[in-house]
C-alpha cells in the first residue's frame, strides 16, 4: 500500500565519506577529480547497484501469501553526486550536490523516474574553530546508528505490510527495526573541530507539523527542531572505539485550544568496536511522539502520545576481499498509525560481501522480516528474502 512512501524514502549516499576515511564504515567511498587548480577542487562521485530479489510473503489473510521476484536497488539507492571546495584566505568554502534516483518504474510507470536531491549544502570551515552547514542534509538524530550499519551496502526489510515487496523505491535496511530514518532536511548545523577523538555537532532544523492538521486552528512551532550528536573515537586495547550519542527535540502548538501540543523527543546512542578484520557494533533509540521509521514525522497527530525504542546487534569479520555480516534489530512501538496500535518489528540477516576491486562489490544476502502486533493478529507478517546482486562505486 504504501507505494509513495517508497519513492519518497530513498536513501543516503556519501555522506558517509568522512567516516570512510576514518576506517569506520564496512565500504569504501571514492571520488573522481574533475578539476584541482588555484586552490578551488571540484569532484564527482556515485553508487550504481541492483539485486535479483525473492520475497516469501507470509501474511494475516491468505490473500497476501506469495513467493514474489524483482530486479531492485538495495538499501541504498543509485545516486550521483558532487563536491565544490574552495581556499579563501583562512576559511575553506564547500558544498556537495548530490541526487538520487530509483531503477524501479519501468512495469507500471513508464519512465516516471524522480530526480531526488538529498543533500543540497555549502560549508563554511577553520581548523580552530570548526564549521558551519547551510542547506540540506541528513539530520542528527540517529545519524550514526545507521551510517554504521554492517548492512548499508546491502538490502535489508522489505515488509510487505509497508508497500516494500511490490514497490518502486528502496528496501528498508534496518529502518524501523533498530533506528528511524534521519530524514534530510532544511539546517543551520555547527561541527566543532576533532578534539582528542571528541566532536559535537549542534543544529537547528525546519521543524516538522506534527500537531493536529485537521483541526480547526492552525498547527504551529514556536521554535525550530533543535538536533544534536556527539560523536568520540579512541583508541583501547589495540581496537579502534568509535561511540556517540545524538538526539532531538521539538514542540508543536496549534492555535485551536482544545488541541494539545506535541513533544517529539528523540535519543540515539552506539558503539563500534574494530580489530583487524572484526567488527562489532550496538546501537539504540528511544523516543517520543516521532515516527520510529521516519524522523520526519509521517503521521502526525497520532503520534501524540507514541512511545518507541529500538537497538540493532551487528558483527563482521573481514578476511581479504570477502566480508561476512551478521545482524539483529528489534524495534517495538506503542501504536504508530503505520500498521495499527502498535507492533513489534525485527529483521534477522546474514550477507556475504566480495571486494572484486576497489569499486566493485558482489553481495549475497538473506534476510528475515517479523511484525507482530500487540493487540492484534491482523497485522502480523512473516517475508523472508533472499538478495543477490552488485554494487559499483566511483
Amino acid at each position: 500500500m504504501h507505494n509513495n512512501k517508497n519513492t519518497r524514502h530513498r536513501f543516503l549516499p556519501a555522506v558517509i565519506a568522512g567516516l570512510s576515511t576514518l576506517g569506520l564504515t564496512p565500504w569504501a567511498q571514492a571520488e573522481i577529480m574533475l578539476y584541482d587548480k588555484d586552490q578551488t577542487t571540484f569532484s564527482t562521485d556515485g553508487y550504481i547497484n541492483a539485486f535479483y530479489v525473492n520475497s516469501d510473503v507470509d501474511r494475516a489473510g491468505e490473500q497476501f501469501d506469495r513467493r514474489q521476484s524483482r530486479v531492485k536497488m538495495g538499501f541504498l539507492p543509485n545516486y550521483l553526486g558532487f563536491n565544490m571546495g574552495k581556499q579563501v584566505d583562512d576559511l575553506k568554502l564547500g558544498a556537495r550536490a548530490s541526487f538520487w534516483v530509483t531503477i524501479n518504474d519501468s512495469e507500471t510507470n513508464g519512465t516516471d523516474t524522480a530526480i531526488d536531491v538529498r543533500q543540497f549544502y555549502g560549508t563554511v570551515a577553520n581548523p580552530q574553530w570548526g564549521e558551519v552547514l547551510i542547506g540540506k542534509d541528513f539530520g542528527l538524530f540517529a545519524r550514526s546508528n545507521i551510517l554504521l550499519d554492517e548492512l548499508l551496502a546491502g538490502y535489508g526489510q522489505v515488509s510487505d505490510t509497508l508497500g516494500l515487496v511490490d514497490g518502486g523505491g528502496v528496501s528498508f535496511g534496518n529502518i524501523g527495526s533498530g533506528y528511524p530514518y534521519p530524514f534530510p532536511t532544511s539546517q543551520i548545523t555547527y561541527r566543532t573541530p576533532v578534539m582528542d577523538g571528541l566532536r559535537v555537532a549542534v543544529g537547528i532544523m525546519d521543524p516538522v507539523d506534527t500537531n493536529d492538521s485537521s483541526a480547526t486552528g492552525k498547527a504551529y512551532q514556536e521554535n525550530p527542531r533543535t538536533e544534536s550528536e556527539v560523536t568520540y573515537q579512541f583508541d583501547l586495547g589495540g581496537a579502534k572505539i568509535y561511540s556517540w550519542l545524538n538526539g532531538s527535540y521539538q514542540t508543536s502548538d496549534n492555535t485551536d485550544t482544545t488541541v494539545d501540543s506535541v513533544t517529539s523527543k528523540g535519543l540515539g546512542y552506539g558503539v563500534q568496536a574494530k580489530m583487524g578484520g572484526l567488527s562489532l557494533t550496538g546501537s539504540g533509540f528511544q523516543a517520543k511522539g516521532i515516527n520510529p521509521f521516519f524522523t520526519n514525522n509521517a503521521g502526525e497527530a497520532t503520534l501524540r502520545n507514541v512511545d518507541s525504542t529500538g537497538y540493532l546487534l551487528q558483527g563482521s569479520y573481514k578476511l581479504g576481499k570477502n566480508r561476512l555480516a551478521l545482524s539483529y534489530g528489534k524495534t517495538e512501538d506503542d501504536g504508530n498509525g503505520v500498521v495499527g496500535s502498535g507492533a513489534d518489528y525485527e529483521t534477522r540477516g546474514i550477507a556475504l560481501f566480495h571486494d572484486v576491486n576497489d569499486n566493485l562489490k558482489l553481495v549475497a544476502e538473506y534476510n528475515q522480516f517479523e511484525i507482530a502486533g500487540h493487540d492484534t493478529s491482523a497485522q502480523n507478517e512473516d517475508t523472508d528474502t533472499f538478495a543477490v546482486g552488485a554494487v559499483l562505486t566511483w
